[in-house]
């Protein structure tokens, strides 16, 4: 059930990544600034503006800080965890 709404999210962002955030991130506005400086699109949803999907998103990649970050560039959605995950992942690709 708590993939399904990340699935979900992934199919109508029409962008390249899917981020999770939170109010007052300083990684997540971090992550922004990444995408930007990269020309990368980015779906955001803020828990705090969606009553339920913190619990959804933990339950399904068991990542409990943010941001969550997933790349929809590929075939299939790919979680890839937080801030130093993203930046580090985008180096190598």
């Amino acid at each position: 059930m708590a993939e399904s709404v990340i699935f979900e999210h992934a199919a109508t962002s029409g962008t390249d990544f899917l981020m999770y955030t939170s109010d007052f991130c300083g990684y997540c506005n971090a992550a922004k600034r990444l995408f930007a400086s990269k020309k990368l699109t980015c779906k955001e949803y803020n828990f705090n503006e969606h009553d339920g999907l913190r619990q959804a998103v933990v339950e399904a990649t068991g990542h409990q800080t943010v941001p969550v970050i997933f790349d929809l560039r590929g075939d299939q959605v790919m979680f890839i965890g937080g801030f130093d995950e993203t930046h580090a992942y985008l180096r190598q690709v």
